[in-house]
């Protein structure tokens, strides 16, 4: 069946007369549909959900006041605007109705251009929020899109200097996903939905600070000499670096805080060796902790200039058994054992995003 053009309004009323005198004012403009009590209003708002409710307070079985409470605690009819029809005239009666979240409060007897005129009203209120509601949504879907292409432009220009960063970035991503979402059943009040996301979407920037390293370092095919890895180490505080004045634009609760902590922290160790700044335990941001161990894996599952790619197993067990380089207690405890957990799923994204 077509549905009306016309707006459509619900009269709650076990009056006859005012039913009727309703229905003599606004049948001609509106759809309108009548209840003479509180239960089978509810059924009738459920059945089609009208835009706006005229809503008497005294009735049998069920008040109006309880009608929209019920109304006003259901995220599906919280919005519909609820105009009150009323013969009590107290103003606790009156405040009683507006603090349960009714629009407009109507005292009979009323006269039918009073009625029409709060209806208009009200109806035309509701239409302006909902024009609001839809340009925050769009606003919102803007700087999304903004925020995504300010990441992967930043992203892009790490690549353009590194070939092997690309395949990198995405396997990293998918790791830190996998792994996060892991941990927050351990860290639930850190690793919402929410931030997770947002650490998804940082990621690709870990690296974003090889972009200030000489060719002759960062691409060199043999192993770096001291010297040479003292200065590769600096990409952390580089990248920190260009993130934070990125940030200068923005704000500093921006979405490019968690990228930044990420850039600088990554390489930071549970044990204290890691570096830029020796941070031990808990002085690692858990971002920095998360990805660190996704980094070391993708790192030895790929093949570099000094070495060829180790198997996924191999891998495995360099990260949690240890080797010359790579030790277990470089990571966080909570978070190995989130990676024995999860780390066959990183070996199926590795697969997917293979070089």
């Amino acid at each position: 069946m077509q549905k009306s053009s016309k707006e459509s309004l619900l009269i709650v009323d076990d009056t006859e007369i005012n039913i009727e005198v309703l229905l003599n004012t606004l049948d001609e403009t509106y759809s309108v549909r009548v209840a003479t009590d509180g239960r089978s209003a509810l059924r009738a708002v459920n059945q089609n959900r009208p835009d706006l409710i005229l809503l008497d307070v005294v009735m049998p079985g069920m008040s109006g006041f309880e009608v929209c409470r019920r109304l006003k605690e259901n995220k599906d009819t919280k919005d519909i605007p609820v105009i009150f029809l009323t013969s009590l005239s107290e103003p606790f009666d009156e405040g009683q109705g507006l603090a349960l979240g009714a629009a407009d409060y109507i005292s009979k007897p009323f006269t039918p251009e009073l009625v029409t005129a709060r209806i208009r009203n009200n109806l035309e209120l509701k239409a302006h929020r909902e024009r609001l509601e839809e340009l925050v949504k769009q606003r919102t879907l803007e700087l999304e899109r903004t925020k995504d292409a300010t990441i992967a432009s930043m992203a892009i220009l790490a690549e353009y200097r590194d070939k092997e960063t690309g395949m990198h970035i995405q396997r990293t991503r998918c790791y830190v996903e996998c792994l996060a979402k892991e941990l927050s059943r351990i860290y639930p009040d850190t690793l919402t939905p929410e931030a997770i996301d947002m650490l998804c979407q940082s990621t690709p920037l870990h690296d974003i600070g090889k972009v200030g390293i000489p060719d002759s370092i960062l691409l060199k095919s043999g192993k770096l000499m001291d010297a040479e890895f003292s200065e590769m180490k600096r990409h952390t505080l580089i990248g920190s670096d260009a993130i934070r004045k990125t940030e200068n634009f923005l704000g500093t609760n921006s979405f490019l805080k968690m990228a930044r902590e990420i850039a600088e922290f990554h390489h930071e160790r549970w044990d204290g060796s890691g570096y830029p700044h020796g941070l031990k335990g808990d002085e690692i941001p858990l971002s920095g902790r998360i990805v660190a161990i996704c980094d070391v894996y993708d790192a030895l599952i790929s093949r570099r200039p000094y070495k060829p790619p180790f198997s996924h197993e191999e891998a495995v067990k360099i990260i949690t058994v240890g080797d010359e380089r790579t030790k277990p207690e470089h990571f966080s405890p909570v978070i190995l054992d989130a990676f024995r957990r999860v780390h066959p799923e990183f070996k199926r994204i590795a697969a997917n995003f293979a070089d």
